[in-house]
């Protein structure tokens, strides 16, 4: 119960942000350019830094193994989620198949982890969002562009997600400490991603017919492989691969049993792809993520647990 309640009190959030957004739009108070700034904002600082943030934690060998289960369920995960994106939505729809491949682990992820294990659990799913937003910036926008010129060597390692993850992984490991002034502008900075990634989603959203999104049959399909096809695959794999404490792998699943990620939107729109499909999946999955994701941890508990 008390999973569902934080669930549909961050939906609210969400929503009420993605409205913000709208009525912005309407009232030209954010125009077409100043929507892309501000995705150019998240995409390389916003986005950084929350990575680097989660890293900044005491290394203690628990930690350490923690970390590196972390990263092998995350892995499993994220590679069943591209596997079953690639075989449904490849030959179809690009947009469909990265909004089904990538949740919004951040956003929606963190704060259900909070409520239902405790702050500490949120250091479990720090892998699985780094690897989404590495991933995103590779084999995502591939997926987008069909353009493997995006995605050569030199653009991953100038990466700014790419290059969060090297300094996170360095200063955890070396156990460095921020300064308390730098550590309270990074929570500072962290706390605009989400926001501002909504608002601009409401800004796409404005631009978008609402009583046609929702006569959409494939959105529909979209968010039924995001958010119970591919989690409760994952569900299976993690049965029979049993790495990591019981809760490690829970709060993992959570994360990736969310919803469609914004940046979707984001992304097609840096891209001059279509946008507007993007923020269509991210608005339906996210509302109905509301029964999905109780009924997937559910399943989690009784078979994994």
């Amino acid at each position: 119960m008390d999973l569902l309640t934080v669930l549909i009190k961050q939906v609210l959030i969400m929503y009420i942000l993605i409205f913000v957004g709208y009525y912005a739009y309407k009232k030209k108070l954010i125009s077409d350019q100043g929507s892309k700034d501000i995705g150019n904002i998240l995409l390389n600082i916003a986005i950084p830094v929350v990575v680097i943030s989660n890293f900044c934690i005491e290394r203690t060998a628990e930690k350490t193994n923690d970390l590196i289960y972390s990263i092998i369920v995350s892995t499993l995960c994220m590679s069943m989620a591209i596997l079953i994106a690639v075989l449904i939505f490849h030959k179809r729809n690009r947009i469909d198949e990265f909004s089904a491949a990538f949740s919004n682990a951040g956003f929606i992820g963190i704060p259900l982890v909070q409520a239902t294990f405790g702050s500490d659990a949120v250091f479990y799913i720090s892998m699985m969002i780094v690897l989404v937003n590495l991933l995103q910036w590779t084999y995502g926008v591939y997926t987008i562009t069909d353009d493997k010129k995006y995605i050569n060597a030199k653009m991953v390692i100038k990466n700014p997600i790419v290059l969060a993850v090297f300094i996170g992984v360095i200063l955890f490991f070396l156990n460095i400490k921020l300064p308390e002034v730098v550590s309270n502008v990074f929570s500072i900075i962290g706390n605009i991603n989400s926001p501002l990634a909504m608002i601009v989603s409401g800004v796409y959203l404005a631009q978008s017919d609402l009583l046609t999104i929702i006569k959409k049959k494939e959105v529909y399909f979209v968010s039924f492989v995001r958010l119970l096809l591919i989690p409760f695959a994952c569900v299976l794999l993690l049965k029979f691969i049993p790495l990591g404490s019981v809760e490690l792998r829970l709060a993992i699943l959570l994360a990736c049993g969310a919803p469609v990620g914004s940046n979707v939107a984001i992304f097609a729109s840096q891209y001059d792809k279509d946008y507007k499909k993007g923020i269509e999946n991210v608005c339906v999955s996210t509302l109905l993520c509301i029964i999905t994701l109780p009924l997937i941890m559910y399943l989690a508990n009784l078979i994994i647990g």
